[in-house]
């Protein structure tokens, strides 16, 4: 097994867990974090019995792997800093606030023969690991993610902070290039959206329904598939998931079958560093590679874009 020396830039909400877990995982070893709070770093630190570094550029000079948990408005700069140390990254979701930006991590990670991973987490969901095999062509996907406000992730807006999660969910069920995109939004607690509904229509005749809100009074993390043979819903909350499949007997009428499903406790976040681990010490395409990331991002724009045209349109 490849023993790598990590750091963590950035500690706050999702960055201390990174951190935990780096102390956590055998093949790796948490040597230090930074982050802009000295306070949060010397807590963390000490936690894991590992060291606060001043400012990234130190630390990247004593690890192999890096996980960037920063706000998202800092992703590009810091990971392209990582990368041109010749670092091995994992960057929270969203890769990036621009298309262009999000391209540019992609290429030079190339250049530098670096694993690029983008923070994706439900596709660690271990829900949705009992759940793909029984995905195939989907002919319709309806997604809804809402939460309750907060402060955290409104450097951005809710196509970049939520629905991103979704946008990487769909396309990684390979529906083929965007058609048509029509979307609309809304701010209500912030200066950017905090409310975005997106209809997507790909070239294979699929369509995605995505729904996301960041002012919400619940919760709610869940996805539904329609297929030609079956019909899919799976909650990431509670990894839980259920497939309907139509089932035809000679001489009966046809009829429903409901099968269950549940996932198991194994920590997402843990799932995916393990992964990240793995791609950087054996050279291979990482689960949620730079290229996914910049995909979603890419889809997220558009869905931006039409946004403001229908506000255009509807004199917003």
């Amino acid at each position: 097994m490849t023993w790598f020396r990590a750091g963590v830039i950035g500690v706050g909400h999702l960055g201390q867990h990174h951190a935990r877990l780096y102390a956590s995982l055998p093949g790796a070893q948490l040597v230090g974090v930074v982050d802009q709070s000295v306070e949060r770093a010397q807590v963390v630190a000490e936690r894991h019995g590992a060291r606060v570094f001043c400012t990234a550029d130190e630390l990247l000079q004593e690890i192999d792997v890096v996980s960037v948990a920063t706000p998202t408005s800092g992703h590009y700069a810091i990971t392209k800093v990582c990368l041109q140390a010749g670092k091995h990254v994992l960057v929270e979701k969203p890769i990036a606030v621009t298309p262009s930006e999000a391209h540019e991590l992609v290429q030079l990670a190339k250049q530098r023969g670096c694993c690029l991973q983008v923070g994706h987490s439900e596709r660690f969901n271990p829900v949705m690991a009992l759940m793909r095999p029984h995905i195939g062509r989907p002919a319709f996907i309806e997604c809804h993610r809402l939460s309750s406000f907060s402060e955290r992730g409104t450097d951005v807006n809710v196509v970049l902070d939520l629905m991103i999660h979704d946008l990487d969910l769909v396309l990684s069920l390979n529906p083929g290039p965007v058609e048509e995109v029509r979307a609309a939004g809304v701010s209500v607690l912030s200066p950017s959206l905090d409310i975005a509904n997106a209809r997507i229509q790909f070239r294979s005749g699929c369509v995605a329904n995505l729904t996301s809100s960041r002012v919400s009074t619940n919760t709610m993390r869940r996805l539904r598939l329609f297929q030609r043979d079956s019909y899919l819903s799976i909650d990431f909350q509670t990894r839980q998931g259920m497939i309907g499949r139509r089932n035809s007997r000679a001489g009966e009428q046809p009829t429903v079958e409901v099968e269950h499903f549940q996932g198991g406790d194994e920590e997402p976040l843990k799932l995916q560093l393990q992964s990240f681990l793995q791609a950087a010490g054996t050279g291979t395409r990482p689960i949620v590679a730079g290229e996914d990331g910049a995909a979603a991002v890419d889809v997220a724009h558009q869905i931006l874009q039409a946004i403001e045209a229908f506000a255009v349109r509807h004199g917003g």
